[in-house]
């Protein structure tokens, strides 16, 4: 992350100061990131470098654990990206998991890490090189920005702690500039990953509200199990009509 940002206008009480999805995930990430700071300086750094996303070897050696892996670990030769990812991982995830529970806060930041994760390997090989390693939560952080200003899109957004600026366009801001930066020259920034990470939250909260909309509210899980089931019972409709169909029977073939 390159952004400082705070919030204001909302209120927040002690329950949800840090809550357990957020503190964990802060406590998790900073620690990996203290043993990586250590193991680059004592010379084993090299054992982690089987854990940051390398589309080539996601692949060609199917080492699909590092869609999952690359999120916990961060740049061991500054602080600078630990700090700004944290800083935004409290300040904007800490109001989503008073919201909407520790269960779905923690489904939702992993979907968005590893939806970013996919989007790196397809673009590495698509318009970069598959050889490139990307580490950092960036991705799963900028779905935390998503769902922030879908959620709260009229709070206000201090952009870089000076320029007030409501959530909705203060996201709007942040994605345009990661979509340019994506075009431009290569700058070490995985930019491909923050727009990864804002258009599988986006896709996941505008799926849930479609199919809670249309059910009653329910989860994105019981949705694919409906469409499913919905797609199972339309295949046998059409097996039956084939079949009397053949038997000489039944009306014309409905679509």
């Amino acid at each position: 992350m390159a952004y400082s940002t705070r919030y204001y206008s909302r209120g927040f009480s002690s329950s949800n100061l840090l809550p357990p999805g957020v503190r964990w995930l802060l406590i998790v990430n900073t620690a990996l990131w203290l043993v990586y700071f250590l193991g680059v300086r004592t010379g084993l750094g090299e054992v982690f470098q089987h854990f940051g996303l390398v589309p080539a070897q996601v692949v060609n050696t199917f080492a699909v654990w590092q869609l999952f892996t690359y999120m916990f670990l961060h740049d061991p030769f500054g602080f600078g990206h630990i700090l700004f990812n944290m800083l935004t991982l409290w300040m904007f995830g800490k109001d989503l998991e008073a919201a909407w529970g520790t269960r779905r806060f923690l489904k939702f930041y992993f979907l968005c890490g590893l939806g970013a994760g996919v989007c790196v390997v397809v673009a590495n090989y698509i318009f970069g090189s598959p050889y490139t390693r990307t580490i950092g939560a960036s991705g799963a952080i900028y779905g935390l920005l998503m769902a922030f200003g879908m959620t709260y899109p009229d709070t206000t957004v201090l952009f870089s702690f000076l320029f007030p600026i409501k959530a909705k366009y203060f996201v709007m801001i942040i994605g345009a500039m990661a979509f340019l930066s994506s075009l431009g020259a290569n700058n070490g920034v995985s930019n491909v990953a923050h727009l990864g990470g804002m258009l599988f939250g986006y896709a996941f909260l505008k799926y849930e509200a479609l199919a809670g909309g249309r059910r009653g509210g329910f989860s994105l899980g019981e949705s694919l199990r409906y469409r499913y089931k919905q797609w199972q019972l339309e295949r046998n409709r059409r097996k039956f009509q084939v079949y009397m169909r053949k038997q000489g029977r039944g009306g014309p073939w409905v679509n």
